[in-house]
């Protein structure tokens, strides 16, 4: 058995989470590889619409087990209050959910550095949603991090340990630390939510899963563009969002991985600096955001809005070895007279068509227009009453990319969901 791969290919918010919940009927075990709370997957069934920051997508699914893998961080206070959301909506976790021993812990310091380092670069800023991610990972590569199974041993020597070191470095920025005496109360409180759930060595768990012939979804945050080492670059995450990360994040071979679902919008967005060349400036780009409610699902910011970059998309699909397609929020072009697709960059008078080292104000984007279909296909019950300029679009990207596109979103909800033969 292997383990099946699901993630974005753009810049994150593809609709990674409500995918999960449609796949999940078929496995049996959802593990998350990497990221952090900042990363909202946003579900929505039955009338209700839920946010996941830390717990993997596939917790609404009956008895199905979800692992939080080793190359998660993790806030407690965060994790608190997102377990107290799911289980006053009647979901209960405790025994459907286990967390890694090597996922690291997001302190209340890193939270403080994390604004302290992103004020520091002035104009420069990243964008970082200020939840510690990057510092954790910093402390992680650096060996100074703590993990989950640190709570077990001498931890709060340990904690002191680090706590003492970030708030030297602090100082030296001259940073204003009388948030930490609250941010402490409520870590601590959610640190002794965190300890009511299993704590499992998760290699070992997952690799005897797939010994046993369990079938596993691997689920990624965020989306390969913002890949600490393969995405824009610095305007990136600080783990590797890509196939490879599944790998790393939860512990198992290379060979061990089997189908990977790449997920793309039928359009653009990003959230943050960096570059962006599909980007709208225009009243298309505000309608898109309006259309397809573009907002961050845990920090509420506005995401940029544009056309699909088949450049950008292009190089995703190469390096996550991407076997089938899965194209999201369709719908929100169902009112365009005209839809342009990105098929190349133009740099210095040169068309290339392949991702650039970097994307400079000088990378210009070369589009195809196509005819809009002008029809409300959020209703749409199977591929046949798709219309025929859509299906033209679904041709198009599929020649372009060389992958087929199984299957295609049409609404939040996990019932606008056609799977294609």
């Amino acid at each position: 058995m292997k383990v099946d791969v699901l993630l974005g290919l753009q810049w994150g918010d593809e609709g990674k989470g409500k995918i999960v919940d449609v796949l999940t009927p078929e496995y049996e075990i959802i593990a998350r590889f990497q990221g952090g709370p900042n990363a909202g997957h946003t579900l929505e069934f039955e009338g209700k619409k839920y946010v996941l920051r830390s717990v993997p997508s596939g917790i609404f699914q009956g008895a199905k087990i979800n692992v939080i893998g080793n190359g998660v961080v993790i806030d407690p206070a965060l994790f608190k209050s997102e377990i107290e959301s799911l289980e006053s909506s009647g979901h209960q976790l405790t025994k459907r959910l286990l967390i890694s021993k090597k996922a690291h812990l997001i302190l209340p310091t890193h939270r403080l550095l994390d604004a302290c380092f992103e004020e520091s670069k002035g104009d420069s800023k990243i964008g970082t949603t200020g939840k510690g991610i990057g510092p954790t990972y910093t402390d992680k590569v650096g060996r100074n991090g703590l993990r989950v199974g640190d709570v077990l041993h001498n931890f709060e020597e340990k904690y002191n340990a680090a706590k003492t070191k970030h708030l030297k470095t602090l100082a030296q920025y001259g940073f204003d630390t009388s948030a930490l005496p609250q941010l402490e109360k409520e870590w601590f409180e959610g640190l002794a939510k965190l300890r009511e759930f299993t704590f499992i060595d998760s290699e070992h768990y997952i690799n005897k899963a797939i010994k046993e012939g369990k079938k596993i979804l691997a689920e990624g945050a965020q989306g390969t563009m913002l890949d600490i080492d393969f995405g824009s670059y610095p305007f990136v995450t600080s783990s590797n969002t890509i196939t490879a990360g599944s790998s790393i994040g939860l512990g198992i071979a290379p060979q061990a991985i089997g189908e990977v679902y790449g997920i793309f919008k039928a359009y653009c967005t990003r959230v943050g600096s960096g570059p962006f060349p599909t980007e709208l400036f225009d009243e298309t780009g505000d309608e898109l955001r309006k259309l397809g409610f573009e907002f961050g699902s845990v920090t509420g910011r506005p995401r940029r809005c544009g056309w699909i970059d088949l450049v950008a998309l292009r190089y995703a699909i190469m390096i996550d070895g991407v076997t089938q397609l899965i194209m999201t929020k369709s719908d929100v072009l169902d009112t365009f007279d005209t839809i342009k697709v990105c098929v190349a960059y133009e740099i210095e008078g040169q068309q290339i068509a392949d991702f650039p080292f970097e994307i400079g104000d000088d990378v210009k984007s070369v589009f195809v227009e196509m005819a809009g279909w002008k029809t409300d296909m959020t209703k749409m019950q199977k591929e046949s009453e798709f219309p025929k300029a859509f299906s033209d679009y679904v041709a198009f990207l599929e020649k372009e990319l060389n992958v087929p596109i199984r299957v295609i979103s049409l609404g939040p909800d996990r019932e606008q969901t056609i799977i294609r033969k």
